[in-house]
């Protein structure tokens, strides 16, 4: 009977797993959608936030000149788009209509499998808060969406590099702890790392990618990507002159921030490449190699796409597939130092 009970409990645990799994790719798309409206500079076209009743679109011409003459006292069309018309307008408001209309839906696709599932009783007493600070999450991202949204909206037609970053940076958070519960629902045992500390390297790396993914919010935020287009060096530099002039250089000043960028995404790419010949040497399951593997690719293929991106001026097809590789990139660290990571 207790075998009959302890299958039935794996199946709910893979289930809620796999719903986990499919908000994460929600997620996912959602920071792939931002990206591509703000390289489409159609983030601020939307200048009212209503999270409760902006659900739907303007459906007429009276509704969307209401939203139009709004946007028009807005300083990015005061200063930028003094020209655009109504069709122009709308050109740039659907991608951050649907940019919100996306979180609002990645909302519902989490809260109502989750009474789901806390009304049939499958959610574990342990997984409850889990689950909940999740959902608490999803709630903040919304608002930090917003409080990146309104540094646009009142002097600089440009939204906050430090609002941008942290936006980006609590997407990677969401996502990396919906990543973490889930792996932990679906693959309960894991290989013992403790005595030759692959564990604590993969997750060495883990911080490290995430924090290369910050220095890249710093990057588009303040659109350092537009110069030296030039690998490996900057302009003919190894070590570009005037970096760190002042103490907010690494988030301001377009030379620091890239060089940073660059140096951290070096690093991270020659530190993968040790962890994968290290690992080669360890005694690994078929699951924890596929990890290695994956989280090893990946970084090749997004340092590919960085260098790519940087010689070609940032086309937004690419700078988007860029934006989508730091995710990938986190998401196969977290998942290598979860299966190097001896379980408790």
């Amino acid at each position: 009977m207790s075998d009959i009970n302890d299958q039935e409990i794996m199946r709910r645990q893979r289930l809620i797993a796999y719903w986990l799994f499919v908000v994460i790719a929600m997620v996912f798309l959602m920071v792939i959608l931002g990206g591509v409206t703000r390289l489409t500079h159609s983030g601020l076209s939307m200048v009212e936030w209503r999270p409760l009743t902006g659900w739907l679109p303007p459906f007429n011409d009276p509704e969307w000149m209401v939203v139009f003459e709004r946007y028009q006292q807005s300083p990015e069309f005061m200063q930028i788009n003094s020209g655009m018309d109504l069709e122009g307008f709308k050109s740039i408001f659907w991608l951050e209509f649907l940019h919100r209309l996306w979180g609002r839906i990645i909302g519902v696709a989490f809260a109502l499998p989750f009474l789901f599932f806390l009304a049939r009783g499958w959610v574990a007493r342990g997984l409850s808060p889990k689950l909940g600070f999740m959902f608490v999450l999803g709630g903040l991202q919304g608002v930090m969406g917003w409080y990146m949204v309104k540094s646009g909206l009142v002097d600089r037609p440009d939204v906050s590099q430090y609002r941008l970053t942290a936006h980006f940076g609590l997407a990677l958070v969401i996502i990396g702890y919906i990543e973490w519960v889930a792996l932990g629902l679906l693959f309960s045992s894991r290989d013992d790392h403790s005595n030759n500390g692959l564990g604590l390297f993969a997750t060495v790396l883990a911080a490290w990618a995430f924090i290369t993914a910050l220095s890249g919010g710093f990057v588009a935020g303040i659109d350092a990507g537009f110069a030296f287009n030039t690998f490996p060096l900057m302009d003919g530099d190894l070590i570009p002159p005037g970096l760190y002039e002042t103490a907010l250089s690494p988030f301001e000043d377009i030379t620091t921030v890239q060089f940073n960028h660059r140096l951290l995404a070096e690093a991270l790419i020659v530190l993968t490449t040790i962890f994968w010949f290290k690992a080669r040497n360890v005694t690994l399951s078929a699951r924890s190699h596929r990890a290695v593997n994956v989280f090893a690719g990946v970084v090749a293929v997004q340092a590919t796409l960085g260098i790519t991106t940087l010689l070609l001026v940032i086309p937004v097809p690419l700078a988007a597939a860029h934006q989508a590789g730091a995710v990938a990139v986190f998401m196969a660290a977290l998942w290598t130092a979860h299966e190097t990571t001896t379980a408790a």
